[in-house]
């Protein structure tokens, strides 16, 4: 079984996430996507309107339960504390390893590559997962170019504003991420987590940005605000 992880903060939980979870399957033959969402994440201040564990974790239960390529997997949740995608990684091969086919793929922004080398334990990230890069709209081609620093990945499956990569950006990728690396080319939906709570908040439009189950546990919860 080839199995690939997609974690994050899912506050909340959404389409875009859906769609890349889709396109790994579709596009690179995975079986299996499982979504983690993030304890503490390592480097970013939760936001006031962070919702809770149990309600992100309960979120994405909603969202994906008539697929069965996806599972949500509590396991940063449990652990607790900040959540490493290395330690992540290694509980995964031991819970696995009976049944997995080659690497686990490891699915992040390409936006995000400029900061990799400083992850906790980035060589060995590279080394036991297949990375799975998503194109981004938001300065992939400056993010290549431009070796910012980071103290730690931003939470993997938060992913906003995505649109495919030009042949030049890809190339900009290719030449300035030196670990091996697969560059998803499948399009990629807008759609950021930080809009939808301000939609949500705002009495605005996100009814359609999120999976039917997500929409009515938001609402039912009075989640990020929510006014009747």
């Amino acid at each position: 079984m080839k199995i690939a992880v997609l974690g994050g903060s899912f506050n909340p939980v959404h389409i875009g996430h859906l769609s890349l979870a889709d396109a790994v399957c579709n596009e690179l033959g995975y079986d299996k996507v499982l979504f983690i969402p993030t304890a503490t994440p390592p480097h970013k201040k939760l936001c006031a309107d962070f919702a809770n564990a149990e309600d992100r974790f309960n979120m994405l239960k909603e969202a994906i339960a008539d697929d069965g390529r996806f599972i949500a997997d509590r396991c940063e949740l449990d652990r607790g504390g900040v959540s490493y995608t290395y330690d992540t990684l290694l509980e995964l091969y031991e819970r696995y390893k009976d049944e997995l086919e080659g690497k686990i793929g490891f699915i992040m922004g390409s936006d995000l590559i400029a900061g990799f080398h400083l992850w906790h334990n980035a060589e060995q990230i590279a080394r036991i997962a297949d990375l799975i890069l998503a194109s981004r709209q938001t300065g992939a081609l400056n993010a290549a170019k431009e070796h910012t620093s980071v103290e730690e990945n931003t939470p993997i499956g938060d992913y906003g504003k995505y649109a495919n990569l030009s042949d030049e950006e890809k190339e900009a990728i290719r030449q300035n991420f030196s670990y091996p690396h697969t560059l998803l080319s499948t399009p990629l939906l807008p759609v950021s987590s930080t809009d939808i709570r301000i939609g949500v908040a705002k009495k605005g439009c996100f009814r359609y940005l999120v999976p039917n189950g997500v929409y009515w546990y938001i609402i039912k919860n009075k989640l990020y605000g929510f006014r009747s």
